[in-house]
């Protein structure tokens, strides 16, 4: 089972692991090659809440298919075990940027009070700077 947060988890039986042989004559890297997972996780069919699928279905991730597949690949260790870890923290890590709510943005055009705040710092400041060091007489 692989906790995403306190409401949300995901049965073993959801995410099928596979463990990919390396093919070819081989060389430096056999060990890292044949120890490869792909991990594959399908959203719709998942009991993950409706918000999820929908935040998941609407990134733009290269490991999400069209279909709501999830394909992660590791390969990155040496031993089986390892790379099955990296593999279940990254779709854990990819599932919790999907139930992040997205941040507003601030409007790209300041409002015209800024802008006018703005306006007047800078002339009060551009004054009183012009007016250092000089003596008024009166």
């Amino acid at each position: 089972m692989l906790t995403i947060s306190n409401s949300v988890t995901i049965a073993d039986w959801e995410i099928d692991i596979s463990q990919i042989r390396a093919q070819g004559s081989g060389g430096q890297n056999v060990n890292k090659v044949a120890s490869a997972v792909h991990l594959r996780f399908d959203i719709q069919s998942s009991t993950l809440p409706p918000i999820y699928k929908e935040r998941l279905m609407a990134l733009s991730d290269q490991r999400i298919s069209k279909e709501g597949v999830v394909i992660i690949k590791a390969q990155s260790y040496r031993t089986l075990e390892l790379n099955k870890e990296d593999a279940l923290a990254r779709l854990k890590a990819l599932i919790q940027s999907a139930g992040k709510q997205q941040k507003m943005r601030r409007p790209t055009k300041p409002t015209k009070g800024s802008q006018r705040r703005r306006v007047d710092h800078k002339t009060r400041k551009g004054k009183t700077k012009s007016l250092r060091g000089k003596v008024s007489i009166s």
